[in-house]
């Protein structure tokens, strides 16, 4: 059986500077290499550890509900852990993100709040109840 090592999730933007300054800059994603050459702009970005998460239409409509009010996301959002979701949220906010949704815990204990990038990715900023089993 195949092992896979790590997950990349390739974003194709419109606005590549806007893109850059939302997720390295605003965001603080670490720039790990620049492959940029005269046909074409990319940047490879760390944000820790990644998982991939399936859900289907029932559980996505769910966390959806809980998370912004009503379905609201595409087929793809990013989840992201940060120390403080509320504060990331507002300096996204103030990098040209719009608020979903605002703070809101979760059954399953976290701080969630829901922002929409520039580009129109959907992110679900949480930050973990420290008191739970992982």
């Amino acid at each position: 059986m195949p092992h896979v090592t790590e997950l990349r999730v390739a974003l194709t933007v419109s606005d590549f500077d806007e893109a850059v300054r939302f997720y390295r800059d605003a965001l603080g994603l670490e720039q790990l290499a620049d492959w940029s050459s005269d046909e074409g702009r990319v940047i490879l970005l760390s944000a820790g550890r990644a998982t991939l998460e399936l859900f289907d239409q029932a559980q996505a409509e769910k966390v959806d509900t809980i998370e912004a009010g009503h379905r609201v996301s595409g087929v793809v959002r990013l989840a992201l852990e940060v120390a403080d979701s509320v504060e990331t949220a507002r300096t996204l906010v103030a990098a040209g993100a719009e608020e979903v949704a605002p703070p809101v815990t979760t059954p399953w204990g976290d701080l969630n709040v829901r922002v929409r990038a520039p580009d129109g990715m959907q992110l679900t900023l949480f930050a973990a109840d420290q008191d739970r089993t992982r």
